[in-house]
């Protein structure tokens, strides 16, 4: 049996990619230190026996005795709430993190994929947004700890194989959504739900013009899988290339949701990036992969999940307290 360390497990698209590997008759290991993770994506998971879970910071030594095949190293804060409130901690996720579970790779002779992202291309220059594009960051500004930090990691992932010969694989991920999002995590679609489920305004930034291209975990989850499994070493983009305005956007949250409410427009986040767009030419090359499911199709089965939610978890309004991990 295959063994398979996932780092960032209790997450959206980590315990996602947990339910995957066991499906497909793997021993999964599964890290998170919890802090922006939560044991509850996962918990379904606690009684199989070729399930295991380490509370582990990755930003410190790694160690998983035995033998590992694959590593997918998922740890990090990907929303914009998150990594401006820990914004040291979001950097050193993605260098010193991704530095110890490269090193463990190669100690282990296994193969590792890293969750690299679109906010590499900053706000692009380049529309849609190729593999080959070297993007516009600014490297100092608010969002540049997250940016910058996939970017290192990229390159660090890159000297590992070039220097070590390591096997390894980036995965670009575009706007993904589905089950298990957090509604206050600051992304659109979890923002949008929630603003509908409790009856508020649905609150737009900017004009509503900028554009972003939504795909359905399930589908992320595949590219993500037939890339580990693939020949290819070089990043590739896995999202969605349908791309829809915000403002289009509402509209159809409130379509779905049923509901009545007001747009109110707020100023737009320093470097938000104004259009968000995969070209996905190279992954239906290399992986023959492109996505399936439309999203109509997605959102109804992400609002049905976010309308199992306690009134408690629809009306909490902060994550978490993140005191205890600025240091």
């Amino acid at each position: 049996m295959k063994r398979v360390l996932i780092t960032g497990a209790a997450g959206f698209l980590g315990s996602h990619l947990c339910d995957r590997f066991l499906n497909e008759g793997m021993h999964v290991i599964a890290m998170d230190n919890l802090i922006t993770g939560d044991l509850k994506n996962i918990q379904h998971l606690f009684k199989n026996e070729h399930f295991e879970f380490y509370h582990h910071d990755v930003t410190k030594f790694v160690h998983v005795p035995g033998s590992l095949d694959y590593i997918l190293h998922f740890a990090s804060p990907a929303s914009p709430i998150d990594y401006l409130k820990i914004p040291i901690q979001t950097l050193k996720v993605g260098s010193l993190g991704t530095h110890n579970l490269l090193g463990l790779a190669k100690a282990k002779n296994a193969r590792i994929l890293i969750a690299s992202t679109s906010e590499v291309y900053g706000d692009p220059l380049v529309h849609p947004q190729t593999e080959d594009y070297y993007g516009n960051v600014n490297t100092i500004g608010p969002r540049g700890v997250y940016d910058e930090a996939k970017r290192f990691q990229e390159s660090l992932t890159m000297a590992y194989h070039n220097f070590h010969g390591l096997e390894t694989r980036i995965v670009r991920i575009f706007n993904t959504y589905g089950p298990r999002m957090r509604l206050n995590d600051g992304r659109v679609i979890p923002a949008f739900m929630g603003q509908a489920l409790r009856g508020e305004d649905l609150t737009i930034f900017g004009d509503g013009n900028q554009t972003r291209s939504f795909c359905y975990v399930d589908d992320q989850i595949e590219g993500i899988y037939r890339l580990l499994l693939s020949n290819y070493h070089l990043p590739v983009n896995i999202g969605n290339p349908n791309e829809i305005t915000i403002n289009e956007f509402a509209q159809e949250i409130i379509q779905l949701t049923g509901t009545q409410q007001k747009i109110i427009h707020k100023p737009l986040p320093e470097n938000d990036p104004l259009q968000r767009q995969p070209d996905i030419t190279l992954a239906k090359k290399v992986l023959n992969w492109e996505p399936k499911i439309d999203r109509k199709q997605g959102l109804q089965k992400t609002f049905d999940y976010f309308k199992t939610l306690s009134t408690q978890e629809l009306l909490k309004e902060e994550h978490k307290d993140f005191s205890k991990y600025i240091y």
